[in-house]
């Protein structure tokens, strides 16, 4: 299963992030990536490498730290071979919108043939990247990322989960589920979103639980959830008891109980 990071805040987002995708390393992985809002209405800053996450570090520069929202990812690759290319996030045409995604996308031949005709060239052999030129279009249309991520998700067939950012929206980050988890932290000024709560366990014990088809926009300061119609959602809030090595067991006493109960979602996501 893949990892997913998202932050926006007043600290840097870089460093955030990284963190969280290196709690999120025991799920196992086979490339990483990150993408940040360095400069606001500029391309986002994008790096990812195949292999483990120290590859990715080992090209990150301490300038990058002035970034406050960012996006990272761990990915198991299955539409496409594990490369630099395939790794996460996939961008726009211009550069200024990046996802991530967890899931299959069932449907993405027809949606990648037909963003073709449209004049939309693809560089990686994922699923993924033709969510990225829907949300762009999408995001072209509309000028708000959360309409265009509920927009786009009535267009997709399958499971996932998927972070958004747009450089034209520099503390936003958007997130959709679907049959794939996502999780809030909630913080002090800074808000957070992943696949497991261990990503952010160390500076929030804030969560909130995040309904199927459902959209959650963070800013550092506001969390807003929506169903794909736009309906406000009040999602539950709960408070994280265990600690960080405890929260990468899912609370469980230990791994094997772990894998044990987590057979049949596994079970579940493969015949999707």
């Amino acid at each position: 299963m893949c990892g997913i990071v998202g932050y926006t805040g007043p600290n840097p987002a870089l460093n955030r992030v990284i963190e969280g995708l290196r709690r999120l390393e025991y799920r196992g992985y086979d490339s990483a990536g990150v993408a940040l809002v360095t400069k606001p209405g500029e391309p986002l800053f994008i790096s990812k490498k195949a292999g483990k996450l120290a590859n990715l570090e080992s090209v990150l520069t301490s300038d990058l730290e002035s970034a406050k929202s960012g996006i990272g990812h761990t990915r198991w690759a299955t539409h496409g071979g594990p490369t630099d290319v395939n790794a996460h996030p996939h961008i726009s045409g211009d550069g200024k919108l990046a996802v991530i995604h967890n899931g299959i996308i069932e449907n993405y031949v027809e949606l990648r043939a037909e963003l073709e005709k449209r004049g939309h060239k693809h560089t990686s052999e994922t699923d993924t990247e033709s969510v990225a030129h829907l949300l762009s279009d999408e995001f072209d249309k509309c000028g708000d990322l959360a309409t265009a991520m509920r927009n786009v998700c009535k267009e997709l067939r399958g499971s996932f989960t998927l972070l958004a950012v747009h450089t034209n929206q520099p503390e936003k980050i958007v997130g959709a589920r679907r049959n794939s988890p996502l999780v809030v932290g909630v913080g002090k000024s800074e808000n957070f979103l992943a696949s497991d709560v261990s990503a952010f366990i160390e500076h929030t014990k804030r969560a909130l639980e995040l309904g199927q088809d459902q959209v959650v926009e963070v800013t550092p300061t506001t969390v807003n959830v929506t169903d794909l119609d736009g309906k406000v959602i009040s999602p539950r809030e709960y408070e994280i008891t265990w600690d960080a090595k405890a929260a990468e067991r899912g609370g469980f006493a230990h791994f094997m109980l772990k894998e044990i109960f987590e057979q049949p979602k596994a079970i579940a996501d493969t015949l999707l």
